[in-house]
């Protein structure tokens, strides 16, 4: 992709985005206390965290700002990680598990926090998430989450039955139950990078776009080069997420794949069907382990994202991949009109939770949010900044945290997770 082409898929978020300047490509060389490679959420937050500190930041973003994840996933404000209490203690004992799990909440808190002070317009909507239960054993996890998580001070869940469900939260009878999470919420994703964007150049930040980067060089202070221009830094931050070319940092490409998610939006529905469709005006995602997630947006229309493609394609038709699932929720939208449909990568590790840390002194990473990663890559941010400026113990421990490369290779991984992915389903099918 050139300069020229770089542009935002043909998206709803993209149809729908607010005004923002056209940022030039880096020329030249510069030099900064703080170099960011990539525009998406961990990148800005980083720089706006460091901004707000006094430090000179400078972006390097390969496309557009938020054109990747950022710019394309669910809009959705879920508390927590890919793998939940349990599954992080098994893998990393209890002390971990318990202060990464005290910390999940605070990523919602940033961006809350961040829309208010920079005014940013995003259609937050602060009034909760909900939690679909399909079976009996999925409501089960959902009880022995709540009280998880209440031990560590959440206390706005509700496990709900069928009949409530069906009469405040979803207009459908697809559900056996499910929780609500009174400190979630949702909002137009595009919007909050673009706004998180302009903040950091409230502050005097510099962000460049259509400006790939092709080498991170590793000396005492760190040289970042693009086709045309070069950075030198006090600190390095490399936030490349599923795009991120994997010769930028071959030491931790091995550690991530790309995954890709894809969403389908309808036309505009109006208040009265909405209202019908989801009457708390939560944004909801199901508990299968490949799940289906959905909100009704800012002018009223229906967003139902699901799906996954291991390695990051695109399917050739995602219209057709995703229009029967949200009928299968709700049947009354069987003849409604699709006016958007796009596809987005994400980058998952193996252990499903964030793969961040220092490659030297200066030299930061982060990446592998493995599909939750809108409140996380608030958090680490904040996380990261600290780390930078001072000194984070929250930062140390994601940092601790051993990850293993995927099985099989660049060649086998894609089969395997796959073959994964096909036992759990099963699995799901018959209730287990």
């Amino acid at each position: 992709m050139t300069a020229q082409q770089a542009t935002y898929p043909d998206s709803y978020y993209a149809a729908t985005a607010n005004a923002a300047p056209e940022r030039p490509p880096l020329e030249g060389e510069h030099s900064c206390d703080v170099c960011i490679v990539g525009a998406g959420y961990s990148g800005l937050v980083t720089g706006l965290f460091l901004a707000e500190k006094g430090y000179k930041v400078m972006v390097l973003e390969a496309d557009k700002v938020g054109f990747g994840a950022s710019g394309r996933n669910g809009g959705q404000l879920i508390n927590g990680y890919s793998r939940g209490f349990d599954q992080i203690k098994s893998a990393y004992g209890e002390d971990t598990a318990n202060a990464i799990v005290s910390m999940s909440f605070d990523g919602a808190n940033v961006i809350r926090d961040k829309v208010k002070t920079y005014d940013i317009s995003c259609d937050l909507k602060s009034k909760g998430s909900f939690f679909a239960a399909y079976t009996a054993a999925q409501m089960k996890d959902l009880e022995h989450e709540k009280q998880l998580w209440e031990r560590f001070g959440h206390t706005e869940l509700e496990i709900m039955d069928k009949e409530t469900v069906g009469k405040d939260v979803v207009g459908s009878d697809a559900y056996v139950g499910g929780m609500v999470d009174r400190w979630g919420g949702h909002m137009h994703p595009l919007n909050l990078a673009l706004g998180e964007a302009a903040a950091i150049e409230s502050l005097g930040g510099t962000i460049f776009e259509n400006s790939k980067v092709t080498k991170v060089e590793k000396t005492a202070k760190p040289e970042v080069y693009t086709a045309n221009g070069k950075i030198t830094a006090d600190f390095v931050v490399v936030c490349g997420g599923g795009y991120m070319d994997e010769k930028t940092l071959p030491e931790i490409a091995n550690k991530v794949m790309p995954v890709s998610s894809q969403i389908i939006t309808t036309e505009i529905l109006g208040d009265d069907v909405c209202n019908q469709l989801m009457p708390a005006d939560y944004c909801i995602e199901d508990c299968n382990y490949i799940l289906d997630y959905y909100r009704v947006t800012g002018d009223k229309r229906l967003l139902f994202g699901g799906g996954i493609v291991y390695g990051g394609a695109t399917p050739a038709d995602i219209k057709a991949k995703l229009g029967p699932n949200m009928k299968k929720v709700f049947p009354q939208l069987k003849d409604v009109k699709i006016d958007f449909a796009w596809s987005g990568q994400m980058s998952f590790t193996f252990r499903r939770l964030p793969h961040v840390g220092r490659l030297t002194d200066n030299i930061y990473f982060v990446h592998g949010f493995s599909g939750h990663g809108v409140t996380p890559t608030h958090l680490m941010g904040k996380l990261v900044a600290e780390a930078i400026a001072e000194q984070s113990a929250g930062f140390d421990v994601f940092a601790s945290i051993r990850h293993f490369p995927w099985p099989g290779g660049r060649t086998f991984r894609v089969p395997l997770t796959a073959l994964g992915a096909w036992f759990y389903a099963l699995r799901e099918k018959l209730g287990l």
